[in-house]
């Protein structure tokens, strides 16, 4: 069951071959609940698999959804600038994932720290098929803010 009226599109910056979130399951302020299949548009091998390691994008992705519905809940206006990503730890519990595979990511957001200038953020993520666990997943995630203004000496 989706959630009705989110727009991915206006949450993150994905389009084409490189969204992979296909639907927004559950949302609140704790968390981010995705679904998404494994296709041919994914980047994937002769035998029709995908690595692992792509799971690592689609808890980023179930992140930038979190991060856009709260910006948009709070503001009225989703930001769907991209971040600055960095992999703290990935667990993986699967060597291959085939085409056509269901995936439900959950994410959770650790902590924060904003000011006016810039973001950072810890987020934990897991992804399941089937109430399989296939991985773990945590990222920090930076985002520059509006940049500031500069006063021009008269």
């Amino acid at each position: 069951m989706s959630v009705t009226g989110i727009q991915i599109e206006d949450l993150i910056p994905h389009r084409g071959r490189m969204k992979w979130v296909d639907d927004v399951l559950e949302i609140n302020d704790a968390l981010a609940k995705t679904s998404s299949l494994v296709t041919e548009q994914w980047p994937h091998d002769d035998m029709d698999t995908v690595d692992p390691i792509m799971l690592i994008e689609l808890v980023a992705q179930t992140a930038g959804v979190w991060e856009g519905w709260k910006s948009k809940k709070k503001d009225g206006k989703a930001g769907v600038k991209g971040w600055l990503v960095g992999i703290k730890k990935a667990d993986f519990f699967i060597d291959r994932i085939p085409l056509k595979m269901l995936l439900v990511a959950t994410v959770r957001r650790l902590y924060s720290l904003e000011s006016s200038l810039e973001s950072y953020a810890v987020f934990a993520g897991e992804v399941e098929s089937e109430s399989r666990l296939l991985s773990r997943v945590e990222l920090q995630v930076f985002r520059p803010g509006a940049e500031p203004e500069v006063e021009e000496d008269k």
